[in-house]
């Protein structure tokens, strides 16, 4: 079994540059040491493995006479706030108190990011992406699940049913062959339309549409029903922005690297796929697009205030939630838009990981056990409603007859899940993998950077030959610098 037995600061010392620019490692190397001073907690996963074994049950009640609270650091998006929610069911059910940091997906990044980074402690669950978990994994920042689920009883592995989830799913928090998070929901991207608006604008959605076909159909949207024909992300960072704009890039032709680790951001397919995205925004776009991440982009299609949306399959379920939208029943789905090349739908997954230096690592893992198991899928399903059942993690979700009932979309989004090519995105090989990300640790923040240019080319500031010109300049850096090119 596997064990994380460097020292808390070493692996500090070695990591930290990857993630931080000077001015951050300056006040991070400050913190480190008054951390260094303290006790930090153990973070080898020891307690997994001695007499205090993880419960059979993971909602079994808290150790007599202990209090403990955990506390989760997790996105506002939809899905965790149900989460939060039914967690007073389980403070109820177990004695434990649980805490939630709601955060916005930028500021959630950087926060928890700088806290497992710094083995501060402050949370014990941290809601991260498949993008983090391989990468904080080889850090020793999360711990590894295995010896928690070594001491569960052979009927309590049965009931969680691990091989009820997704190999690819699982793959994506998984590190040398072990499981580091567990996936609270997964997600492709695919396009939504108001069938209405379509109707009124006298247009017919392909199943499998083209970005020109999808560009054609927004302005004459707009034209007829007064409103964005189309909406796409705008906001800066790396999990905004790049989320649809990686898809798009990766339609084209175009990739951040070729085999030989040479940015490939000035190439003439990802120029084209980059001033594609920005003219199709502001020919046929909302305003404010800069401003427009996941969640404003929701508000916008389930209040009837646009026609299209492409974005993630997850929006399915609250956009027919009759609780949360007003479209209800109006909502047509396509497949992602497709150019050079096809499949080109992203695969995410939000996951709940256990920090290394959490001092409630039992009472964590309980805790993720429960809020991703089948039961927990079962309990939203009965109490919110199987239309926003949390999505993409399980087998048994898509063949429920009360899930396939209640979610007309769930046909397409198990197709556009199993069909996105994660280990190969782009029309060209390239030597990373992440269809909307690139597996690298210094993509959070070269993605970041490089979004605000093309930012700047959306509003007008700059040229989107600019931006990439700007963008291609950091991208070899970090390619040089992390030592990829050789």
């Amino acid at each position: 079994m596997k064990r994380q037995t460097d020292s808390l600061q070493g692996r500090k010392a070695m990591n930290l540059k990857k993630y931080f620019t000077p001015v951050k490692l300056l006040l991070l190397s400050l913190m480190i040491a008054l951390t260094a001073c303290g006790s930090p907690a153990n973070n080898d996963g020891s307690n997994a493995a001695s007499g205090n074994k993880a419960s059979d049950n993971a909602a079994a009640p808290a150790a007599s006479g202990k209090k403990v609270e955990l506390t989760i650091a997790t996105v506002n998006n939809p899905d965790m706030v149900v989460m939060q929610k039914l967690a007073k069911d389980y403070e109820q059910e177990t004695g434990v108190t649980v805490k939630f940091s709601v955060l916005p997906e930028n500021d959630l990044r950087k926060q928890v990011t700088l806290d497992v980074s710094t083995g501060g402690g402050k949370y014990d669950i941290v809601t991260i992406g498949n993008f983090d978990a391989s990468i904080w994994a080889k850090n020793g920042w999360i711990e590894t699940l295995a010896p928690f689920f070594d001491a569960m009883s052979a009927d309590a592995k049965a009931a969680y049913d691990l091989d009820d989830m997704f190999p690819s799913i699982r793959d994506g928090v998984s590190y040398e062959n072990e499981l580091y998070a567990l996936p609270f929901y997964g997600e492709s991207s695919m396009l939504y339309y108001n069938k209405e608006m379509l109707e009124k604008a006298g247009v017919t959605m392909p199943d499998n549409p083209t970005w020109e076909e999808v560009a054609d159909i927004a302005k004459k949207l707009k034209e007829a029903n007064n409103v964005p024909g189309i909406i796409l992300r705008g906001l800066p960072g790396w999990g905004e922005m790049f989320a649809p704009l990686n898809t798009v890039i990766n339609a084209y032709g175009g990739s951040w690297y070729d085999m030989n680790w040479d940015a490939q951001l000035n190439s003439p397919e990802t120029v084209k796929a980059v001033q594609f995205y920005a003219d199709l925004i502001n020919e046929a776009g909302q305003p404010g697009a800069t401003a427009t991440g996941f969640t404003e982009a929701l508000t916008l299609l389930s209040t009837g205030k646009a026609a299209m949306w492409y974005d993630a399959t997850v929006a399915a379920g609250f956009l027919n939630n009759p609780n949360s939208s007003q479209v209800v029943g109006k909502i047509g789905y396509a497949k992602a838009p497709t150019a050079v090349k096809e499949n080109t739908g992203w695969l995410w997954s939000w996951n709940l990981a256990i920090e290394a230096a959490s001092k409630n690592k039992e009472e964590a893992f309980k805790f993720i056990t429960w809020a991703t198991s089948k039961e927990y899928i079962e309990k939203v399903g009965e109490t919110e409603g199987w239309v926003v059942a949390p999505p993409g993690t399980r087998q048994s979700t898509y063949e429920n007859p009360k899930y396939k009932e209640a979610a007309p979309f769930a046909d397409i989004v198990l197709e556009s899940m199993l069909a996105a090519d994660f280990k190969q995105p782009a029309v060209n090989p390239v030597p990373y993998q992440g269809i909307q990300f690139v597996n690298i640790p210094e993509f959070q923040q070269l993605g970041t950077e490089v979004s605000q240019f093309i930012a700047g080319a959306i509003t007008g500031e700059i040229t989107v030959e600019e931006a990439m010109n700007k963008g291609q300049e950091l991208a070899q850096k970090v390619a040089v610098d992390g030592g990829y090119k050789k």
